[in-house]
């Protein structure tokens, strides 16, 4: 990072993250004025104008040259160079302007101006990036009358990006959150017009006219008192706009709104063809408002049940003001299993804006926080692929406006309220029509014999027909006639009439056999039976290439040709999944039983080795997986953001890569890697899915005896369950990891579990039992020199400390911890530290050195991606700030810190409205169980 410069807020200057102290308002009055033009040139002259204006002294010259050496020497200690060159009559500060976060903002700025025309969205996340570099008021520590003027400059166009920025939110349809913001904004500035509008204008959307009339009127009166005006003509325009109710003043198109719709349907089938009845009845079904909320498609797999629930939902979607959600049940997908309704329910609450400890363990409470949200929503939501009615019936929404459209090989006849649509093979006509469709009517028409017999042998079943037209329409110069010899062939087909999945199955033999034949196409056709022995919802070109020991640049290859032979279709940016019916056909293919397992074993420890890799990234912590090495390379992650980036894409296939391992009982690649999963996730807030893998992890340790496994994997379920507020489950686990620790003859391993133990049992209020536990934990750590040990059980210490009213301790304690971390080079501790101390010396009534340590502490956990504790740091920043009488900056931390537990999806926007709606808002409930 190098050297940056903070300026728009209290001064702080940084070097690779660390702050850098610097004394002397003459020191910082002469860095400020050359930070001001960073990159240019300023006179001598114009220095000495600026910072010793008023000054009595006689050799202001002399003394302008001792602080630029004196500036220098503290810099270059820092960042090894001198940052500031001497010119001809002056200096210049050699720092790229990006780093002085004033220049940073102009340049925001400037790019969200030019965005906003042509990307909406651009310019939203440019805006907020700019605005967020605002800390308070810009060159407060500076008191001269040139950084008054360029203090003013800068509140000026703050207030101008700001309101730009609004301007672009309300476009967007963000009235409800503007009209929030808005309020405070314009008590602020009761004379300037423009955010007066924007208020109006807010409320007015939001069905409050008689409040958007009010502020006309506190406007005037405010104008009229200090001004003697009259407000201009565009407001009063709006005024008379909002008395006639001019449409003129509604939003133009939904398609505008920026608050999250969901629109999670997959493609839809370019070649859909025939099924016009079904169309319509379904179209009719999901459309009218009188008839039932639920509709079911059911026929055999391979029917084509999916791709009609998918076209017509397409077709339909545009009628849902609240979006459409789709959740693939896996009720008949091999290798994977069904989803249980928790599961569903978690896909659910995710796209309706919850996750992570918002979304309740338990099933029946997870059901009704779905039916609560639901409850007013006009949502279409697509069950695909559903097993039975038990699987189904809590997944139904609460709202009258919402309707559901499953599809099931079974006909869930005793589905309460329901439509049942039964699907059946295309007729001859309306089969042709596909593969002609599919292939083209020249060719179908230069061997119509040929067409009428694939379609013949194809038994009807569209995924089939399209699979067969796929293999077509990539070879403009086979002929039909050719590949109705081979399907005709007894070796590569099954007869498609009689055994349904059996036909879907031979056209899938038919592609691969195909891609067997074509030596451009082997790596491929071996790829699609490895895919098979994975039970991962998605195929990454890293993971494939480890299962098939292959480079990545060749496992990509082989991707895309199975990807181009319609047996693999795209997930997200870079990744592959299977069709089920294709993924039950990879499964089935064999390969001799010492192969299959030495590649599986590969992919996971893929997953193994580049999430130890993330998690030592993240936590700055190295050596805790050493006793059980990866015996494949994972990905190579360089950065903390890359790390991050890794974990939200692999989400799911981290989950699905413990439950796979865990199937092997002799096995400790499921421990290890459910241990640094957890990690991972305890930093996203994502709790729940946790408990179920851990526990299968944990069975397989228990059979092998594992004793050292089994403490680690109960020490994740204690933190799981304690971030969930389940206590007494919590300190169950904790007692069960410290016996399996004295059973592995490994006392001194008990560090870290008595460390938890402490401060679970500080969150119970039981602080005693919390030292003795700590003090336990210091007395091993002294023992085995773990600095880094010690530290964690320090502040931890200092937490008991304040809440028995011990304040000099606590600080004390504090600060110990402080400079312990600094020396450790950890990044993530050394905010936690910062944030412990910012506690410690809030409750010590140290307000102001609180939020310095608060402020650090958001940057630092900020850095390394650990939203949940930024959210946490954010909060008690602005509780200090409320207690300094600082409201606005309070409520603009408060704010910051919802809006991140709102964009990680543990809160929805109506919870962050009410807990805003509070004056002194109370902890919200997804950092209650933080310390």
């Amino acid at each position: 990072m190098g050297l940056e410069i903070g300026y728009l807020g209290p001064w702080e200057i940084t070097a690779d993250g660390h702050a850098i102290k610097l004394a002397g308002q003459r020191r910082i009055g002469v860095l400020a004025r050359l930070a001001v033009d960073a990159g240019q040139a300023v006179h001598a002259d114009r220095i000495l104008a600026d910072v010793w204006a008023h000054s009595p002294a006689s050799t202001p010259a002399k003394q302008l040259h001792i602080v630029i050496s004196k500036l220098r020497e503290a810099l270059a200690a820092h960042c090894g160079q001198d940052l500031i060159e001497t010119l001809p009559g002056g200096y210049r500060l050699a720092l790229d302007r990006d780093q002085v976060d004033a220049h940073l903002f102009t340049r925001l700025v400037r790019q969200a101006r030019g965005a906003r025309a042509q990307d909406a969205a651009t310019a939203d996340t440019l805006f907020r990036q700019a605005l967020a570099l605002w800390r308070g008021p810009a060159l407060a520590e500076v008191d001269a009358p040139w950084a008054r003027l360029e203090a003013g400059r800068l509140a000026e166009e703050r207030l101008s990006a700001l309101e730009e920025h609004l301007d672009l939110r309300l476009a967007a349809g963000d009235h409800h959150a503007v009209a929030g913001e808005l309020a405070g904004h314009v008590k602020a500035h009761p004379l300037r017009e423009r955010p007066a509008a924007q208020l109006m204008l807010a409320l007015y959307r939001d069905a409050r006219s008689a409040e958007a009339l009010a502020v006309y009127q506190d406007t005037r009166r405010a104008m009229v008192a200090e001004l003697g005006i009259e407000p201009g003509s565009e407001l009063r325009r709006l005024q008379q706009a909002i008395l006639a109710r001019d449409p003129a003043l509604d939003l133009g198109t939904p398609a505008q709104v920026v608050p999250l719709v969901p629109a999670e349907l997959p493609a839809d089938t370019q070649a859909f063809t025939a099924r016009a009845a079904e169309v319509e009845r379904l179209r009719a079904a999901l459309v009218d408002g009188d008839g039932p909320a639920v509709t079911v498609i059911d026929g055999p797999g391979g029917i084509g049940k999916s791709a009609l629930a998918v076209h017509v939902a397409h077709a339909v979607g545009d009628r849902f003001a609240d979006g459409v959600v789709y959740v693939n049940l896996h009720g008949a997908t091999s290798g994977l299993a069904p989803l249980t309704p928790l599961e569903a329910l978690r896909h659910l609450l995710r796209s309706l804006g919850l996750d992570g400890t918002a979304v309740p363990a338990d099933p029946g409470e997870a059901a009704a926080r779905y039916r609560s949200l639901t409850a007013a929503c006009d949502l279409l939501v697509i069950l695909d692929n559903a097993r039975d009615v038990r699987q189904v019936r809590p997944l139904i929404p609460g709202g009258a406006g919402c309707r559901v459209l499953i599809t099931s090989r079974e006909p869930l006849a005793v589905l309460d309220n329901a439509h049942h649509l039964h699907l059946g093979t295309l007729a001859g006509p309306e089969a042709a029509a596909l593969l002609t469709h599919l292939v083209g009517a020249g060719r179908v028409a230069a061997e119509p014999e040929a067409a009428a017999e694939i379609v013949r042998l194809c038994g009807g079943f569209p995924l089939a027909l399209r699979i067969a037209g796929a293999r077509l329409a990539a070879r403009p110069g086979a002929t039909l006639s050719d590949l109705a010899v081979r399907l005709a062939d007894a070796t590569r087909r099954l007869d498609l009439l009689e055994y349904a999945d059996l036909a879907v199955r031979a056209g899938i033999a038919v592609s691969h056999q195909h891609l067997r034949e074509d030596p451009a196409g082997r790596d491929a056709a071996r790829l699609l039976t490895l895919l098979g022995l994975l039970e991962l919802p998605t195929h990454t070109p890293a993971a494939t290439a480890a299962l098939a020991g292959w480079p990545e640049q060749r496992a990509e290859a082989a991707l895309e040709r199975l990807l181009d032979a319609r047996l693999l279709e795209p997930a997200g940016s870079r990744g592959y999944q299977f069709h089920d019916l294709v993924r039950l056909y990879a499964r089935e293919q064999e390969l001799p039983g010492e192969e299959r397992a030495a590649a599986v074993r590969r992919a996971l420890h893929h997953y193994l080795a580049t999430a130890v890799r993330a998690e030592c990234l993240v936590s700055g912590r190295t050596g805790d997986y050493d006793d059980f090495p990866a015996e494949q390379p994972g990905e190579e992650l360089a950065t903390v953001a890359a790390a991050n980036e890794w974990v939200e894409h692999e989400r799911d296939n981290l989950l699905a890569a413990i439950r796979q391992a865990a199937g092997d009982s002799a096995d400790r690649t499921a421990a290890v890697l459910a241990n640094a999963t957890q990690w991972l996730f305890d930093r996203r807030g994502w709790f729940s899915e946790l408990i179920e893998v851990s526990e299968l992890a944990l069975r397989g340790a228990d059979e092998m005896a594992d004793w050292a496994g089994k403490a680690v994997l109960h020490q994740g379920l204690a933190s799981v369950h304690s971030q969930l507020g389940r206590f007494p489950e919590s300190l169950r686990q904790l007692e069960a990891g410290l016996a399996c620790w004295d059973l592995a003859g490994l006392p001194d391993r008990k560090a870290g579990m008595l460390n938890d133990l402490g401060t679970l049992y500080t969150m119970m209020g039981r602080h005693d039992d919390a030292l003795a536990a700590l003090e336990h934990a210091l007395t091993i750590t002294e023992r085995t020199g773990r600095r880094d040990h010690q530290s964690y059980v320090r502040n931890n210490r200092a937490h008991v400390y304040y809440r028995q009213g011990r304040f000099e301790e606590a600080v004390e304690e504090a600060r110990l911890v402080l400079a312990m971390t600094e020396e450790l080079d950890d990044t993530g501790s050394l905010g936690v530290a910062r944030d412990t101390l910012g506690d410690a010396c809030r409750a010590a009534g140290l307000l102001e050195e609180a939020v310095e340590h608060y402020r650090h502490a958001v940057e630092l956990q900020r850095e390394t991606g650990f939203t949940l504790y930024t959210a946490v740091s954010s909060w008690w920043l602005g509780h200090a700030l409320h207690d300094l009488g600082r409201p606005e900056e309070a409520r603009a931390s408060w704010r910051e810190s919802l809006g991140l537990l709102r964009e990680a999806r543990l809160l929805t926007p109506a919870e962050v409205a009410a807990y805003l709606a509070q004056p002194v808002p109370d902890t919200p409930d997804p950092i209650r169980n933080q310390l």
